[in-house]
């Protein structure tokens, strides 16, 4: 009698070939191991006994489903709310009378661009410089 490949009480399947099954708790922590910053798809694969390219496609298509449920969720919102504006200035903003006058010229050079500008000192003005110089 030959040793055969193939199991006589189980359908006959290609040698070496099983599908398995992975449950939905698996699979949710296999993603969100891959989707770790700095960390390689293929070695999060590689631990958990999965092939690299089906790692990357629950990845995707969990993606796709996220996007999916995010345009649903975009298209019940109106695309435009008009929110009422207040008309005064907040005092906070509002620049002091002694500085009314009072300007700063500035001028940032960077490569073969140069920006001119003349601002009132306020605190408009300091929080622009602070963000633009970094």
């Amino acid at each position: 009698m030959s040793t055969s490949n193939f199991d006589i009480d189980k359908p006959a399947t290609p040698a070496g070939r099983s599908w398995r099954r992975h449950s939905a708790e698996f699979k949710a922590r296999v993603i969100e191991l891959a989707r770790q910053p700095g960390v390689s798809t293929a070695a999060v694969a590689l631990a958990n006994g999965l092939n690299a390219n089906m790692l990357r496609r629950w990845v995707r298509e969990a993606d796709e489903c996220v996007l999916s449920s995010a345009h649903k969720d975009a298209a019940a919102v109106p695309a435009f709310v008009q929110l009422p504006m207040p008309q005064e200035v907040p005092a906070s903003l509002a620049p002091a009378p002694a500085q009314v006058h009072s300007c700063i010229s500035v001028e940032i050079r960077r490569g073969g661009a140069t920006v001119h500008a003349e601002l009132p000192m306020d605190a408009r003005s300091a929080a622009w410089l602070r963000e633009v110089l970094g």
